[in-house]
């Protein structure tokens, strides 16, 4: 069996020096027979510099949920949290360059980590959109409610992208995943310009190629139009 730990983390901001102000995490215990998805858990940390009020309205974590003896989300309370009762083989989290931002390898050392939402656009790629809520519904998932909502909380979110995890485990083994989250994201589809929406098998080679000669253009985009334009070379060679 394999205990995977699924993070969520909800914060003042989208990258540090923004603060932890709750901490979710649920455990899948991997046996391919009989997964168990263990009971979501959360911690909330008071944040020395306030919450924008734009993010209060993501997770509606206010001041008013923290008493006056609230702890701090400091390095050590973030690893007793991380690793409370056990040390997993596997971390994971939905769009995990998120939380790696705030849970650093100087917190995980060398454990691996796994990206569903990486991972659900390589299997699912026709999936409307690849939010674990989405995904949870488009999927069908009968989730209980207590456990499951509301979304936006940690411990929540957590439960539910380790639920969108075990189904994404019945089309690819965890090395995959990993393989998988250390590359770009594969995109179903262009994401912008007059070419969004579109297919990157059905775009032009020569948008493809200027697109490729661009150094300011997000990574990711780049890195598919360039995947692309190597398929088709190769499907030309082989001709």
């Amino acid at each position: 069996m394999t205990r995977i730990r699924v993070i969520d983390l909800e914060t003042t901001g989208l990258a540090p020096p923004a603060e932890i102000i709750e901490i979710g995490r649920s455990d899948l215990i991997w046996d391919a027979a009989d997964p168990v998805i263990d009971d979501p858990l959360a911690w909330l940390y008071r944040p020395l510099n306030g919450i924008p009020p734009d993010n209060m309205a993501i997770h509606h974590i206010t001041e008013d949920d923290f008493g006056t003896n609230a702890p701090v989300c400091t390095p050590d309370r973030l690893r007793a949290a991380v690793f409370h009762l056990s040390v997993p083989e596997i971390l994971v989290a939905h769009n995990c360059e998120f939380e790696r931002q705030f849970i650093t390898p100087a917190v995980t050392g060398d454990i691996p980590w796994i990206c569903t939402y990486k991972v659900a656009l390589r299997v699912w790629p026709e999936a409307p959109r690849h939010s674990n809520q989405v995904l949870r519904y488009w999927r069908g998932m009968k989730l209980d409610h207590a456990r499951a909502m509301p979304p936006h909380r940690a411990g929540p979110d957590a439960w539910v992208t380790a639920h969108i995890l075990a189904d994404l485990a019945q089309f690819a083994s965890f090395d995959q995943m990993i393989a998988w989250t250390n590359e770009p994201k594969l995109l179903p589809a262009m994401t912008f310009g007059k070419h969004r929406g579109t297919g990157w098998d059905a775009i032009p080679i020569d948008y493809l190629e200027w697109m490729s000669g661009q150094t300011d253009m997000d990574a990711d985009v780049l890195w598919n139009a360039r995947r692309e334009i190597t398929r088709r070379q190769a499907q030309s060679q082989a001709r």
